[in-house]
């Protein structure tokens, strides 16, 4: 069993005091080789030492003695059935239409907040396109590269986040609960991308939708599977 320590930055908040879920669930992932199944127990902290302890099979982040979250490895990425990529020009389109834009729960969310500038935040923002169909286009910043030139992996389990949520029927307030993903190829930055959200079912306040990443040739880069919890008041981090 490895062990380690992490910080989320501020920058990768999702709501105001809490990290944004598909960056916690990547950090969680680092320690699982292949497709991993993240489980988030409760909004990650952001600001302060968090330790990871992984084996290739299986991962956990701590804060303390709490554990915020635990993923393991997973043959399929969820097991829901991919949409067929729509154009960039309609996936911009649809970005216009991005709801967002005139009301958004936590407008500095690091993926889909409006208030963040380029290079700060991701600024995919999904419109719809069909009924309980998403897109958006997402072109990453170069100041979210690794070391290799691609995309850091942390950044595009962000990005398979919070499309999926404003598939959604009028966005209500929910809180990522678990996220199965899969990354096949990472982007590089500067390249145009269209990212896809859809409703696959729910039950009372849970919600299952995916999200894929595709090129602009339709060729697939990343996809999940979602579970998002719809909550009546925001729980904060442990200690808070």
């Amino acid at each position: 069993m490895r062990t380690d320590h992490v910080i989320i930055d501020a920058q990768f908040r999702g709501p105001p005091r809490s990290g944004n879920g598909g960056y916690a669930a990547g950090i969680v992932a680092e320690g699982v080789d292949g497709a991993a199944e993240v489980t988030l127990r409760v909004p990650p902290p952001i600001g302060r030492p968090l330790t990871r302890r992984s084996d290739g099979m299986s991962s956990q982040l701590f804060d303390g003695d709490v554990l915020v979250g635990e993923g393991q490895i997973r043959d399929r990425h969820g097991n829901v059935e991919l949409p067929t990529p729509v154009s960039l020009e309609e996936a911009s389109e649809a970005a216009d239409r991005f709801s967002g834009f005139d009301y958004h729960i936590f407008p500095g969310c690091f993926v889909c907040g409006p208030e963040r500038e380029v290079g700060d935040g991701l600024r995919i923002f999904p419109g719809w396109t069909g009924p309980g169909l998403v897109a958006g286009v997402w072109t990453p910043h170069e100041s979210f590269s690794s070391a290799d030139g691609l995309v850091d992996n942390r950044i595009v389990w962000s990005a398979l986040d919070c499309p999926s949520y404003f598939a959604i029927e009028n966005s209500p307030m929910a809180l990522l609960g678990r996220l199965t993903g899969r990354i096949l190829r990472r982007p590089e930055p500067g390249q145009d991308l269209v990212v896809m959200g859809w409703e696959v079912d729910h039950s009372g306040r849970k919600h299952r939708n995916g999200t894929a990443i595709f090129t602009t040739e339709g060729e697939l880069l990343a996809s999940s599977s979602a579970i998002w919890v719809e909550v009546a008041d925001l729980p904060l981090p442990p200690g808070e």
